[in-house]
């Protein structure tokens, strides 16, 4: 059988592109569509903008400092490449003088390239074709079946839909991203099991409403192996459990609305086929003030499926985030979400100080607060939702944990980091695991150890090897 020599220097002629993603785990996917587009063709990756032929800076453009970070780095990238492409939702903006999707940024950063929205791989595609042509080596397009990533090997995100239907007051993501747009059923579960096969030991489900998953297409029957197979969230997330189960790996849900039929997922947690975690965005508790955000559910029946989840799994973990000072949020308000954070004990629970997004039609409500206050409420919420969490990781203490390892110098022999079910990844707490009593025993990235709490360390735990 012949064979064919790979020849480096074919590699070192390759065209290279810097890379830069900024935002959120959605934009993070979109991120790698777009590196993996490249690798495929031939192109490769520049860990400088001076180095690279072209610049690509995929941007976030939700919050004001979001905005003002991915304008800093397109400047950035123009100063010391000159060649920049700019994508992702900031790239769906107009400007204050061109109605035009790009307005914004053309008229901050005129001598851009290119500007696309946000999951617009072939879009850039196109430009990069246009100012650095592809090369033509046929060596250089061997890609994994899994794609490029950039999260570690052990941990990846999956992608399972674009967009939202919701119209809440204070987001924008809608207008950048557009209406839900479910992916097939069978796309979502080969590229899970491609990531189940490639090693990957955690898979964390996003989007902007998981919960919605197949609600656009009517839920139609779809394929995958050969089986029908619903469009649907509870089929969707079972498929997934029984992938995880055969690779020895989690999954994890994240961007949970809590509707009725969430309720059908937490006996898959029960059996231990997913994850007892749901990322649930709550955003506040008072009926008036949610209504004000337009959100779709109220705060009395939160309460009521939070005691229903834990009846069903009581090991599970709810990690959600809240708005503390939206305008027209009174004392007493605020302090009913005081009262429902004391008493639905969420595990991990992060606040925003209400900030005006452009383009958002919360702007126009009345009763704006004053920057001060709305940072003190939110202060006043984090220490409640601190103390929680605090009183919730001191009942792990004595119990014996799984915990994927993150990080172990010297194969763990001077211990390492990692997470439990409890943690999800950049965004909850970590294990800091102490080196192992027995000389034997040694920690790897991206596999299971079994460690005892032995201690709380601020968010984190401190756990022994076992």
């Amino acid at each position: 059988m012949e064979s064919t020599t790979y020849d480096p220097a074919a590699a070192k002629a390759a065209p290279k592109i810097g890379f830069v993603s900024l935002g959120c785990p959605k934009a993070l996917t979109d991120s790698e569509l777009i590196l993996t587009q490249l690798r495929a063709e031939g192109y490769e990756t520049s860990k400088t903008f001076a180095g690279a032929d072209l610049v690509i800076v995929n941007t976030c453009g939700f919050i004001d400092d979001a905005v003002k970070e991915s304008l800093d780095t397109i400047g950035e990238a123009l100063a010391e490449n000159g060649k920049v492409i700019v994508t992702g939702c900031l790239g769906a903006k107009a400007g204050a003088s061109s109605p035009d999707a790009g307005g914004l940024v053309r008229e901050i950063h005129p001598s851009v390239l290119a500007v696309t929205g946000p999951h617009a791989t072939q879009e850039v595609m196109d430009a990069v074709h246009t100012h650095v042509p592809k090369p033509h080596d046929p060596f250089i397009d061997l890609v994994p079946a899994q794609g490029i990533k950039l999260t570690p090997k052990h941990y990846a995100y999956l992608k399972i839909s674009e967009g939202c239907n919701h119209r809440c007051s204070f987001c924008i993501i809608p207008s950048m991203r557009g209406d839900l747009v479910s992916r097939p059923i069978g796309d979502v579960l080969n590229e899970a099991r491609a990531l189940f096969e490639s090693g990957v030991k955690e898979l964390l489900v996003i989007s902007q409403d998981t919960s919605a998953y197949g609600v656009d297409v009517k839920y139609r029957m779809g394929f995958w192996d050969g089986k029908p197979v619903k469009t649907r969230m509870f089929d969707l997330v079972a498929r997934l459990g029984e992938l995880a189960k055969q690779h020895g790996a989690w999954v994890r849900l994240h961007y949970v609305y809590p509707y009725p039929h969430v309720d059908e997922i937490l006996p898959l947690m029960a059996e231990g086929l997913v994850l007892p975690y749901l990322d649930v965005p709550l955003q506040h508790a008072h009926p008036d003030v949610l209504k004000r955000m337009k959100r779709p559910a109220n705060g009395e029946k939160n309460m009521e499926r939070i005691a229903r989840w834990r009846e069903i799994c009581p090991e599970i973990v709810i990690r959600s985030t809240f708005i503390a000072g939206f305008p027209g949020e009174t004392e007493e308000e605020f302090q009913y979400l005081l009262d429902f954070m004391a008493e639905a004990r969420i595990d991990r629970a992060g606040c925003f100080a209400y900030s005006p997004v452009e383009g958002a039609t919360a702007n126009a409500l009345e009763g704006a607060l004053p920057e001060a206050l709305r940072e003190e409420r939110r202060a006043r919420f984090m220490a409640v939702a601190e103390q929680v969490s605090i009183d919730k990781l001191r009942s792990r203490v004595g119990a014996t944990m799984q915990v994927l390892v993150d990080a172990a110098p010297a194969l763990g022999r001077k211990g390492g980091v990692g997470r439990t079910y409890a943690d999800a990844p950049e965004i909850d707490g970590t294990v800091r695991l102490l080196p192992p009593e027995k000389a034997s025993k040694t920690l790897k990235v991206g596999e299971f150890t079994r460690a005892r709490i032995v201690a709380v360390e601020g968010h984190d735990l401190i756990g022994l090897p076992i």
